[in-house]
């Protein structure tokens, strides 16, 4: 865990190697912060050491060839307050295509505690929505299907109830296939 455990999260990478791992470490603190592999306006506000991410320990996975756990600290700066989805988009969204591994996996995360206590929750509780969707005793499990990773809106909407919603030609009954 990273020593300054109130300031920052840690996230632990296992790597899977084509480059050195200290330099495959510090390729992916960069990438997953603030590193860019293009020049862009905010290079300036985002170019401080505050904002980068660190890594500050790795580790060989035994057993296992060119195989690593990279350890990496981010500062919370990073990150909007009670917006888990921010931190995670932050943390992977962009760094599981990184070229220069052969394979990446999200093995650890650590969240400062005066972080954590920031997210706000469901505004009713989580009984409330199993109760709405019918679903007792497994984990849910929300994602959004975008039409431009190859499923047509049209057909996306006639698949998927939630989306028509928001078309204001369906009238309720039409939202759960009573039209």
């Amino acid at each position: 865990m990273s020593p300054q455990t109130e300031t920052k999260a840690s996230v632990g990478f296992k790597l899977v190697l084509k480059i050195p791992p200290e330099e495959a470490g510090a390729a992916v603190a960069a990438e997953s912060s603030t590193g860019t592999w293009t020049t862009v306006w905010t290079d300036g506000l985002t170019n401080l050491d505050r904002y980068k991410g660190r890594c500050y320990r790795i580790e060989r996975v035994v057993g296992e060839k060119d195989q690593y756990i990279a350890y990496i600290a981010y500062p919370l700066d990073l990150f909007e307050e009670g917006s888990a989805t921010n931190m995670f988009t932050s943390i992977v969204g962009n760094v599981f295509g990184f070229k220069a591994l052969h394979a990446l996996r999200l093995e650890d995360l650590r969240i400062p505690p005066a972080y954590v206590k920031t997210f706000q929750g469901l505004p009713h509780g989580i009984q409330v929505e199993r109760d709405k969707l019918n679903k007792y005793g497994r984990p849910l499990l929300g994602c959004t299907i975008k039409p431009k990773l190859g499923i047509y809106e049209n057909h996306h909407k006639s698949r998927n109830p939630i989306s028509r919603r928001f078309d204001p030609n369906l009238n309720e009954n039409s939202l759960y296939g009573d039209n």
